[in-house]
Order: C-alpha cells, then structure tokens, then sequence
C-alpha cells in the first residue's frame, strides 16, 4: 500500500517557500506516495503548477482567513478569527514596543494568531502516515492533524527572526522531525534551540536544471524591462528583509558616480511597495529603479539580466540565487549569514556587506569588468545545482519511520 501523506501550505501566491514546494512536488515519487495538499487559501499563480497526481483537498473557510484583511473576515463572517487576530495584533504591538523590535509586531502577530487560532479551529479529517507543515507557523499541523509522523520545515535563518522563541519552541516540540535546508539554517536554528538538535535533518530546496532553462526561453513582454541599459535583477516578496531600500540608495550612489545606465527590475510583490516607491521617488529614480510586480514565471528575467544581485538582510537558502546559477548568471549577494552556503566567493559570485555604498562599490567592480563577470559564469557548477536526490532523504525518514512503528507493534503483541 502507499503510504498516505499530508502536506500544508498556507496559499499559492508567488514566493521562494511555494517555489520550492512546486520543484518537490513535481520530483515525488507518486509510484510510492499518496499525497495530500491542504493549502489554507486556495489562492495563487502557483495552484496551476501542482502536478496532476497531487490531490488537492477541499478549501476550509476557517482556514482561510489568516493573511486577508480584517474586513473581510468580517464580511464573511468569520467573527472568532477577527477577534483573534484583534486580540494578537494589540499583544504583539505592546510586545514589540517593550523589546524594540526592528520589524515590528508582525511575526509575534502570526505566531499568537496560530496559537489561538488552533484552540477554535476544526481538525482536519482523516489519518496519514505522515504529514508536514512546509511553512511557519507550524501550529495547525501539530494540534488539529492525525498523523503517525510529523514534519515541519525551517526556510529562514533564525539568528535573525524577530519572534517569540519560547512560544515557537513548545510548537516545535510536538514535531518528530525538523527538515533544514542548509547547514548554515540549522547551525542558527540551533543556537536558538539546543534542545532539539536530534530531530534535525537536512534536506535542500529541490532544483530542477532541465525545468528552469525550459522555462527561462519564454519571451519578455514587459515595457519597464529596458534591455538597451545595463540590467540589474533582484526576484523577491517586497519586504524589508530583502533589503531593497538598500538597492534604491545603492542604485543612488551608482548614479551620482556617473553609471546613469544602470537599471535596477524588482520582480515581486509584497507589503512594502509603498515605502519603496516613496523611497524611489526620493531618490528620482523613477525611471532606473523598477517594481515589475508578480512574474509567475521569472526565469527569462533572470536569464536576460547582466547581473544578478540579492540584497538581503537575512536569508534561508535564497531558492531564487541558485535558479540565477543554474542560468549562469553573474551574482552579489549580501554577507548574510547563511551566504557562504549560496556562493563562493570570488569564485563564482561576489558576497558584499549589507550597506548600500558597499553594494554600490561592488556592483560597479562587476559593471567595469566584463571578463570577470564571464569568469564567475563560467566558474558556476551548474550539475551540482540539479539536486533531485535530496528528496531520497525525506523518503527515508517516511519509510523508516513506518518500519520502527511496525516493529514497536510486533515487540508489544
């Protein structure tokens, strides 16, 4: 028989987490595996993506509130989640104000609005051998799922993450295995939770070679997309974590040194679009710094690009980095501290610290010297990319996992 599993994600939108969960579930082996996808929102450009052998179970309204606004919540009449999402929303701001927190009450929000949530919420029906939590908060799938085995994956470096660590910890506890996707992930996750360093495993996000060049032939048609410049990608959810306040003042700098044919394409969405156009608009880039907005298909923005240069503050393992290698693109990536996990350094990218001058300097070393661009192109190890036996490692622990339960049940008759 197969052995039944399920797998939640909270919706389908355009984002490295659900990028990462499409790549896996086209590589699954369905000749072993029946699986289930619960996604919370059945919202997304990705849901079109999902390979025909995955069942995708039925939209729960309860579920489905947690990312829409509070008005809408209300007009659907989903009263206890508005009220817990009130109640979270005035205890993570009071939390935030008394420890300062850089980012804000938005991740302690998420976290208290699961841990209630959970207490109200239905189970979720039936019984798997094993079933994972693919994005964070991991509350629903400990609390409200019958399962033999249950996973919950890390994608962010914790060292970093402005949350309440011992509320996640007691979350976290209720999962038999942890899946890291990168050693620098777990090293950070460790060092915020000693205690459970038996339970991790490192498992990396699934990379397709074949399926991204595939995909990267597709045509641009994107007016903002200005070949005739010198071209700069970052591909990512607008957020302050990714750090392009710090490419519109690098891009400043750029410009103010005379590099005024240098344009810079934000491919992504997210809640910080607004502050980035002011910033824009601040800086009179208008027509050099450009928000494309959502690409459900990236690749030949990426694949057209001179350099590819991700700003972050912090990052898991950026999927999107190892898909700009995988079309040998030239690359900068900040010096967050799972970096060195992404590129080499002077071999076949540049790590540059997080500082908008410093990223200026260092795009403009690139910009100057083509042969060195081609150099790291060249240097790339695209067939050490191409990972598909990564998920050899998560059917091991499922397989396992089943072995020692039927051996428990033969010990106890």
């Amino acid at each position: 028989m197969k052995k039944k599993i399920l797998i939640t994600v909270y919706n389908m939108e355009i984002g490295g987490i659900e990028r990462s969960l499409i790549n896996m579930l086209k590589s699954f082996d369905y000749t072993r595996y029946e699986v289930d996808l619960l996604i919370f929102e059945h919202k997304g450009e990705f849901m079109r993506l999902i390979p025909s052998q995955v069942n995708v179970l039925p939209q729960l309204d309860a579920y489905s509130f947690f990312r829409n606004s509070l008005k809408l919540c209300l007009l659907n009449k989903q009263f206890i989640i508005f009220f817990i999402r009130i109640c979270s929303k005035i205890q993570a701001l009071i939390k935030s104000i008394r420890l300062k927190l850089e980012e804000g009450p938005g991740y302690i929000q998420m976290q208290l609005t699961m841990k209630y949530a959970a207490l109200f919420l239905p189970k979720i029906k039936g019984n798997y051998d094993v079933a994972i939590s693919y994005a964070w908060p991991h509350d629903l799938v400990a609390e409200k799922v019958n399962a033999d085995l249950k996973i919950a994956w890390i994608h962010t470096d914790y060292s970093k993450l402005e949350i309440d660590h011992p509320l996640d910890l007691k979350v976290w506890k209720k999962f038999s295995r942890i899946i890291s996707i990168s050693e620098d992930v777990t090293n950070s996750f460790l060092s915020s939770y000693p205690s459970l360093h038996s339970r991790i495993h490192l498992i990396e996000n699934i990379s397709s070679a074949d399926i991204v060049n595939q995909i990267a032939e597709e045509s641009i048609v994107d007016n903002d997309f200005n070949k005739q410049n010198f071209t700069i990608l970052s591909v990512g959810r607008l957020s302050y974590v990714k750090g392009y306040d710090l490419a519109v003042k690098a891009l400043r700098v750029l410009h103010d040194k005379g590099y005024t044919n240098i344009q810079w394409n934000i491919v992504g969405y997210g809640g910080y679009k607004e502050e980035l156009q002011d910033l824009i608009k601040e800086n009179q880039l208008e027509s050099s710094f450009k928000l494309l907005g959502k690409k459900e298909n990236p690749y030949p923005y990426i694949k057209a690009c001179d350099l590819y240069v991700q700003p972050s503050r912090y990052e898991g393992k950026a999927v999107t980095v190892t898909e700009a290698m995988i079309l040998k693109r030239p690359i900068i990536i900040t010096n967050y501290p799972t970096a060195k996990s992404q590129i080499q350094d002077k071999v076949n990218g540049l790590i540059c610290e997080i500082d908008a001058v410093k990223i200026a300097q260092t795009i403009e070393i690139l910009y100057k010297d083509e042969t060195l661009r081609r150099s790291f192109s060249f240097n790339i190890d695209v067939a050490s990319l191409n990972n598909m036996g990564e998920l050899e490692k998560l059917y091991e622990l499922i397989d396992s996992n089943k072995e020692n339960q039927t051996y428990s049940k033969r010990k106890t008759i």
